[in-house]
C-alpha cells in the first residue's frame, strides 16, 4: 500500500478497518487535557475490555451463591475452568489443546518448564539467551543454573548483535548454535525481544537448537497475541507467555504454557508437581503417588485462578470474534508500518533519531522502539503531556505500539504529529 500523510487518509484507512468497531469494546484511559488519549503502550498492559467487569462479577456471584460447591455446579464449574481455555488458547499460539494449559504467572511458569527441559549434566549444561533480555528472564536463568550448581557467567551465553547493529541474525544465532554444539543443554529466548520489537525466527532456531541435542523454548510474553504463532508445526518444546499485554487480560493476569504433545505421555518427566496437575480421576482420593495429567495440565500446581481467568476468557472470546491472530496481523502490519512512513518523514539524522526495530515487516509485530540520541526523555514527557501513552526504557529508547484491536490509523497520525512537535519540527512539515 501507498501511504499518505494526511489527517483524510488516516480516516479512509479507518472507514475501510475491517476491525474498527472492536475499539468501542475496550476502555480508552482520558488524556490529561481531556478527550481520549493515544493508547500506544499495549506491550506492557492491555486495555480492559468492556465485558471484563462482567465476567469476573459471574463469578463472584457463583462464589455468592454456591461458596464450595462452585467448583462443581453453575455455568462455568471451577473444578474445569482452565480446560475452557483450551481451544481459544491453542489457535492464539499454534498449538493443539492438549498443549497448552492456564496457570500461574509468567516467571513462574518458566521456572516450572526449566526445570523439566533444562537438565544440565556435567558437558551439557550451557544456556543460550539474547543479551539484554527481559530481567525476569535473565534472573530465572541465573538461579536455574546455581540450582544445579553452574556459574552463571560460564553456563549463561548471551547473543549480542553485530558491532554498529542493534537486532540479531538469524545466521548468527544458528552459528552459536553449531559452536556450542553438544555443549548447549537449552536455548530460551523471547519470541520477540521486549527492547527492540524484533521478531525471532522461531522456526529456524528450534531447528537448529534440535540438531545438536538441546531443548528449545520461548518466553513469548511480547509475541502471544501480537503475531501468528506455531509453536506445534516450529517443533517447539517449551515456551510461557503472561496474558496482560496483547492479550488484554488484566494486570498481573494469569499466564499461559505450551509444552509440545511428545511430552504429553511421558509421567516420568522430571518436574514440580501439584495436586492440580495431577490425574483427575483420582486426584480427590488424596493419596501418595503422583501421576501427572496428560499434556501441559500435567505441570498444574494448584486450582485455577478463576477471577484472572475470567477476565482472560472474557479478552480470547474478543480476538476470537475478531478473526483470530491472522485478522489481527493484518491490521497490525498496516497501522505499524504507517507509523513508522510517519516517522521516517520527519528526515531526522540518525544522530538523533533511529528506528531499531526491523523494518522488514515479518521481523516486527506491533512495536517501534525509537532511539533517541538527544534529549529522549524531554520528547517522551511533552508526548505524554499531550495525551500519547507510550513507553521509557532507560537509557534512551521510547516504544510505541499500536494494537490493532483498539488503535485506529487516526491516533497513529496524531501520534506522528506530537511527535513531530516535540522533536521541534513545524507539524507542517509532516504534510508536505
Amino acid at each position: 500500500m501507498t501511504f499518505e500523510p494526511t489527517l483524510d487518509f488516516a480516516r479512509q484507512l479507518d472507514a475501510q478497518d475491517p476491525l474498527r468497531d472492536f475499539r468501542n469494546r475496550f476502555y480508552i484511559p482520558p488524556a490529561p487535557h481531556g478527550g481520549d488519549s493515544i493508547y500506544l503502550c499495549g506491550n506492557s498492559l492491555g486495555l480492559q475490555p468492556r465485558t471484563a467487569r462482567a465476567a469476573a462479577e459471574q463469578e463472584f456471584t457463583a462464589w455468592e451463591q454456591m461458596a464450595v460447591e462452585g467448583h462443581f455446579n453453575g455455568d462455568s464449574p471451577w473444578m474445569h475452568y482452565h480446560e475452557t481455555l483450551a481451544d481459544a488458547t491453542a489457535r492464539v499460539v499454534g498449538a493443539r489443546p492438549l498443549e497448552v494449559v492456564v496457570m500461574n504467572t509468567l516467571t513462574v511458569n518458566l521456572h516450572l518448564l526449566l526445570i523439566s527441559f533444562y537438565r544440565p549434566t556435567a558437558t551439557r549444561y550451557k544456556v543460550l539467551m539474547e543479551g539484554g533480555a527481559f530481567p525476569s528472564d535473565q534472573y530465572a536463568l541465573e538461579s536455574q543454573v546455581k540450582l544445579h550448581g553452574f556459574s552463571p557467567d560460564e553456563a549463561i551465553v548471551e547473543l549480542q548483535p553485530r558491532e554498529g547493529e542493534y537486532t540479531l541474525r538469524t545466521e548468527d544465532i544458528e552459528a552459536k548454535i553449531r559452536e556450542l554444539g553438544d555443549s548447549l543443554a537449552t536455548v530460551i529466548m523471547g519470541g520477540i525481544n521486549y527492547y527492540t520489537g524484533q521478531v525471532y525466527d522461531m522456526a529456524a532456531i528450534t531447528r537448529a537448537g534440535h540438531a545438536v541435542g538441546a531443548t528449545v523454548g520461548f518466553d513469548l510474553a511480547h509475541a502471544a497475541g501480537n503475531i501468528p504463532l506455531h509453536l506445534h508445526d516450529w517443533d517447539v518444546d517449551y515456551a510461557c507467555w503472561c496474558t496482560y499485554k496483547y492479550l488484554n487480560s488484566g494486570p498481573g493476569g494469569t499466564s499461559g504454557v505450551f509444552v509440545h504433545e511428545r511430552f504429553a505421555y511421558q509421567p516420568d518427566l522430571l518436574r514440580l508437581a501439584g495436586w492440580w496437575g495431577h490425574d483427575a480421576s483420582e486426584r480427590f482420593k488424596m493419596r501418595k503417588g503422583f501421576r501427572p495429567m496428560a499434556g501441559a495440565a500435567g505441570w498444574q500446581l494448584s486450582n485455577g485462578q478463576i477471577l484472572p481467568m475470567a477476565v482472560h476468557r472474557a479478552a480470547l472470546d474478543i480476538v476470537e470474534a475478531a478473526g483470530g491472530m491472522e485478522a489481527l496481523r493484518r491490521k497490525s502490519e498496516l497501522l505499524t508500518g504507517y507509523l513508522e512512513f510517519l516517522i521516517q518523514r520527519l528526515e531526522l539524522p540518525a544522530s538523533v533519531l533511529e528506528i531499531i526495530t526491523p523494518a522488514d515487516p515479518a521481523a516486527r509485530g506491533c512495536q517501534l522502539s525509537l532511539l533517541v540520541h538527544q534529549n529522549g526523555r524531554r520528547v517522551f514527557d511533552e508526548l505524554s503531556e499531550a495525551g500519547v501513552v507510550a513507553d521509557w526504557r532507560e537509557p534512551n529508547v521510547i516504544r510505541l505500539a499500536p494494537v490493532p484491536l483498539y488503535n485506529s490509523f487516526q491516533d497513529v497520525y496524531r501520534a506522528a504529529e506530537l511527535l513531530t512537535k516535540a522533536f521541534l519540527v513545524k507539524a507542517d512539515d509532516l504534510k508536505n
